[in-house]
């Protein structure tokens, strides 16, 4: 069992206690030593995969998961659907190099809180790990801007498909 606290805390906050799921040793040990640096941060656990994370949610309550996309045996928008079917309290934010369309979209179908590029600076993660924290849903920006343009793609089809019914403005609301 991984149990890893980092650093002091301060009087009065609270630990988030975290899992990691990165199949890349590069990239997971620049996350660890990321993750290092913030003496608010339990780390619980790190899985090489979805079916680990799973296994490991056995045993362990995170707070929020770090969540690679691409990783063998089951890849992380499945083990994400899975957390969040099986553990729907626990936050899953993606962190990934992906930015391309049908994973972001994927990802938030699945129950992703947050999707993060890997590139982002460590002060970003925390930040963004503590507004997962709080209810927020915290993306790059490059992320959000890809959202929007989905979301206003799906919105101007569901105009278009109700102009063709003639449907007015309110019957539409």
């Amino acid at each position: 069992m991984l149990r890893l606290i980092f650093g002091r805390l301060e009087k009065g906050k609270k630990m988030i206690r975290i899992g990691i799921a990165e199949d890349n040793i590069n990239l997971r040990k620049s996350l660890l030593n990321t993750i290092s640096i913030f003496e608010e941060v339990e780390l619980l656990f790190v899985a090489v995969n979805g079916i680990e994370v799973l296994d490991y949610l056995s045993n362990h309550s995170p707070d929020l998961i770090l969540m690679d996309i691409n990783m063998p045996g089951m890849n992380g928008i499945e083990a994400t659907k899975k957390v969040k079917e099986n553990y729907p309290d626990v936050k899953v934010m993606m962190l990934t190099v992906f930015d391309d369309d049908d994973k972001i979209f994927a990802s938030i179908l699945a129950g992703a809180s947050g999707y993060l590029l890997k590139d982002e600076k460590p002060a970003k993660l925390m930040e963004a790990i503590e507004e997962c924290i709080d209810g927020g849903a915290p993306m790059s920006p490059i992320i959000a801007t890809k959202a929007l343009a989905l979301l206003r793609g799906q919105q101007a089809e569901k105009t278009k498909n109700a102009e063709d019914y003639g449907l007015t403005k309110r019957e539409l609301e």
